[in-house]
């Protein structure tokens, strides 16, 4: 199972989503910046090489928050959201098309790739109920 980290960025009550490049896998889908952990490395490690790798900024990576898995048909991954202290510097779009500030009430709306939207509930208590149309 491959094991993927994903952040959650909070500021003046938005969080922070990021559109994956139509070009990779899960393509054109919103997701929780993060990555995939390398050997020898933490989960709290990978996610903070990942955000400066992807967003540009450095950061102080929390407490463990919650998991997903999903399963694929030849793979399965889980993913492990850690929430973000606090960062320094400027959000960039470095690998992603998008990034966006977003209402956690209104991250239902947007297609979120599969582990991320099972995150949800978990991190913000959002069931699949409250969307509230297409992001």
């Amino acid at each position: 199972m491959k094991r993927i980290t994903a952040a959650i960025i909070e500021r003046e009550g938005k969080v922070l989503i990021a559109l994956r490049s139509h070009s990779g896998s899960a393509g054109g889908k919103w997701e929780f910046p993060g990555g995939g952990i390398e050997p020898g490395e933490t989960p709290e490690q990978c996610l903070a090489r990942e955000l400066r790798e992807e967003l540009g900024i450095e950061s102080r990576v929390g407490e463990f928050i919650a998991s997903s898995r999903v399963s694929f048909e030849k793979s399965s991954l889980e993913l492990l959201a850690f929430r973000v202290l606090s960062f320094t510097g400027e959000v960039r779009t470095l690998v992603h098309d998008e990034v966006r500030w977003v209402a956690p009430g209104d991250l239902s709306s947007f297609d979120l790739a599969d582990a991320d939207r099972l995150l949800l509930p978990k991190v913000f208590g959002l069931g699949p109920g409250q969307a509230r149309g297409e992001g």
